[in-house]
Formats: C-alpha cells, structure tokens, sequence
C-alpha cells in the first residue's frame, strides 16, 4: 500500500512525514523544500504478529508495511504545470490514496502561502488543481473513444458516459463523488483519474488544539467537509508526533497517556488508511517466519496464498486456517488440532482478517 502525503507549503507535511517514518525529509519554512517525493516504509503495528513470535520465537518477524510518499507542495496552477506541479501530479497518480495534510492552526511564525489559515479554502485549492488535471484526461478519452466509435458502435456508451462526467468535473466536483451505477464505475475506474483516489484529511493542529480536537472550528470544517465526500478525518499534531518518534519505544505509551490519547497519529492513519481501502490482514507463522500480509476484504484464498508466491495460487490445494482469537484461547497449535479448531478450507474461502493460514500447494 502506498499512500502520498500532500497538502498546501507549510502546512506540516514533511514535519509529519519525517515522525511516521523518521526518514529525515528536509523540513523548512518556506515552500518546495521537498523536491522529489521523499519515500519511507513503516511497519503496520499489529499484537497479533507479536504474539505469534512471543510463540514461535521464529527467526525472522515480518510485519505488513505502508509506504508513505512525502510528495511536493502544491500551489495554484498546478494543473497547468506550475510550481512543481507536473512533478506533484504524476507522484500523486502512482499512490493508493491521498492523505491531505490539511493546516488547522494559526502561527504568525509560520508562513502560510496563501497568508492566513482556512483549512477549506486550502482544500479546494488542491482538489480543484486534481479536477483541472483529470479534465484533461477526460477529454483525452473522449476523444479516444470517439475516434474507436467510428469503427466500432460499443464506444458511444464511453463516450457517453465520460461526457457525464466532464460536466461533473468541470463544477469543480471529484470524481469520487459522481454518482453512477455500478458498470459506469467500472468503466470510469479504468482512467486513473486523481480525484478517484480516496481520501483521508489529516487536520494538523497545534498541542492546545490537539488536545481538544472536537472543539477546534478548524477541525469541525475539515471534519464537516470529510462527511460530505466520504472521506476519512483524523486528528494529528505534527509537533508532538516529531516528539513522540524520538522517545524509547517504552516511554511512547506513558507520553501518549499523558496527552490523554490511546494511538499515536501513525497508528490511527495506518488504520484509517486500512478502513478506507478496504484491507485486511492474514498471518503465516513458524520457527523460520512470523509474517502478517495485506490483501483487500473479500480475497478467496487461491488468490491470498498468491500474495506469498504465485505458484502458491497456481498449485492451490486448500488452506489450513485457524482464527487467532482460538489460538490464543487454547495456547498452541496442537492443543488447537485435537480441539478440531483448525479448518481445511478450499478454492471458495473468503479470508477473514486475523486468520492464521498454512496453504497447501502442488506445482
């Protein structure tokens, strides 16, 4: 999974991206001190991993990772190639999804680039340069289809259908938001259009905000406009995430009590992330490898045992899958078997999250 990190100059972007990963992205106060997307991998936080190596004392623990690209700020007429903007718009087309790192305090300390803070007007400055762009695209694949509708009469649907969404598009609306029926989806699904990518709104705000997040009218207009486009909202303050990510990984949980949360911000954006993706993960174990995979809600098993090894999917027998919640009630695998807790489970199965699987394979 990878996830670009975007957002106004100065909004906080690299400050935030440099605590997730403590990949030392230069950090400075004025715009374009990122100039190519700074790229690191953090590992996906998950107990269930742990236990597993608590109980196998495997020789290598593999966590399921997220790659975060801190890609450059953007500024009106980016569509059109300004600032870095042609840059900003191809690194933003290789990602998962956006996270919008979005300003929501005031510091006469910090410039802001477009003078003061309004965290909405900052928004539609980036969503409105991703619809010129995909307006673009749009009428590229009109005119593509057009010209393949002269040979051949099933191209007029597409042509129909990318018109619609043109004149949706050029409302300044994204094309997320544009209602259709199921195949027109899919159909406008095979454009890579930016404004398709979902999004999640990261409202950064200053310790005092942070703390009473809820409350902070920034925060509620942010929050507000998550709501209406069905994008995902959380609460970071990339000053204290920096300060968290330079703590003894024992003192992190008394440093988070004692700001009165239970998550540190990379944590609440991985599972953010997770929720608005619609992923999951299963779990192999041994004495040679602990490791958690990733794969979208709803994958059979041919196709997660695929993720390990494509000969896995192609010589798929059956998995053997145990819940981890049972594992960990009865102790051991063994214990486990003689219980009748461990499943044999064919071509069909739908994986659930938290499954432990060993898939049985002949090529």
């Amino acid at each position: 999974m990878k996830l670009g990190i975007v957002g106004l100059p100065n909004v906080g972007k690299s400050t935030l991206f440099n605590a997730i990963t403590n990949a030392g992205a230069e950090s400075a106060n004025y715009p374009f001190c990122t100039i190519d997307p700074n790229v690191g991998v953090v590992a996906v936080p998950d107990e269930r991993l742990d236990k597993l190596s608590e109980m196998y004392h495997p020789k290598k623990t593999t966590p399921a990772v997220v790659e975060f690209v801190d890609i450059a700020g953007l500024v009106k007429g980016a569509s059109r190639g300004e600032g870095l903007g042609n840059k900003f718009l191809a690194n933003i087309r290789e990602t998962s999804a956006i996270v919008h790192v979005v300003r929501c305090f005031d510091d006469d300390n910090v410039i802001h680039v477009e003078g003061s803070t309004d965290p909405i007007r900052d928004i539609d400055i980036i969503e409105l340069e991703l619809v010129m762009a995909d307006v673009e695209m749009v009428d590229r694949r009109i005119d593509k289809a057009q010209k393949a509708a002269k040979g051949d009469k099933k191209f007029l649907r597409e042509v129909e259908v990318f018109t619609a969404l043109r004149a949706w598009l050029n409302d300044g609306s994204p094309a997320r938001t544009y209602g259709c029926d199921e195949d027109d989806r899919a159909l406008i699904a095979t454009s890579d259009l930016l404004t398709l990518k979902p999004v999640i709104y990261a409202a950064n705000l200053d310790e005092e905000g942070f703390r009473q997040y809820e409350s902070c009218p920034y925060y509620q207009k942010v929050a507000e406009r998550a709501r209406t486009e069905g994008a995902q909202v959380i609460p970071v303050c990339a000053k204290l995430e920096a300060e968290i990510a330079e703590l003894p990984e024992e003192e992190k949980a008394m440093f988070l009590e004692d700001l009165g949360v239970e998550e540190s911000g990379l944590d609440r954006l991985i599972k953010a992330s997770y929720t608005l993706l619609g992923l999951i993960s299963y779990l192999t174990s041994g004495e040679d490898e602990c490791r958690a995979w990733t794969i979208t809600r709803g994958t059979r098993a041919p196709q997660a045992a695929g993720k390990i090894h494509t000969d896995f999917e192609r010589g798929f027998i059956r998995a053997e899958v145990i819940a981890y919640e049972d594992l960990m009630r009865v102790g051991t695998m063994a214990a486990a078997r003689e219980q009748g807790l461990i499943r044999s489970e064919g071509k069909e199965y739908v994986v659930k999250d938290g499954d432990i699987i060993l898939f049985r394979f002949n090529v």
